[in-house]
């Protein structure tokens, strides 16, 4: 994870980009991850935990429908959260992730270790927003883990 951070962070710096998070079931470990890194404060600009359907609705404003509808792990909900990350953060590239860490939590169609993501970034005055599901193996610990890389890899990819 470590080279995958350097390798974020040399683009970052080069480019003058920065970087913001809305996360739910990595509960901050994505924030975390970016500003262990000395110097993360020239590119990391803001980051949202909201891990209650009442903080995604209050915090980045996923409306409590569209919760109600497909439930918090849903493509709707993170292109949602990292839209409003981007718009509040004034930031040039967001992430949202959103998933089902277990050991409980499954429901039909979304069994643990479901982990829906998605990659905003300004293009002039638009937004593009690319979203993403996996299923990720393991326990708890193994899947949240491989949110925060997966997370990290799609940023770099982001931000070229």
């Amino acid at each position: 994870m470590d080279r995958d951070l350097r390798r974020l962070s040399r683009r970052l710096l080069a480019s003058g980009h920065t970087v913001a998070t809305a996360e739910s079931c990595t509960g901050g470990w994505l924030a975390k991850t970016l500003t262990d890194l000395p110097g993360s404060s020239k590119w990391f600009v803001a980051g949202w935990v909201c891990y209650s359907n009442e903080a995604k609705h209050r915090d980045l404003g996923v409306p409590l429908a569209m919760l109600r509808q497909g439930g918090a792990v849903s493509e709707p909900v993170v292109r949602t959260l990292a839209r409003q990350a981007l718009q509040r953060s004034g930031a040039h590239f967001t992430v949202a992730i959103s998933g089902i860490a277990g050991p409980g939590g499954a429901v039909p169609g979304k069994p643990v270790g479901t982990v829906w993501f998605a990659f905003a970034r300004r293009q002039g005055r638009r937004v593009a927003v690319t979203a993403i599901v996996k299923r990720f193996r393991g326990d708890r610990d193994a899947v949240r883990r491989k949110a925060v890389l997966f997370a990290l890899r799609g940023l770099y990819s982001s931000a070229s």
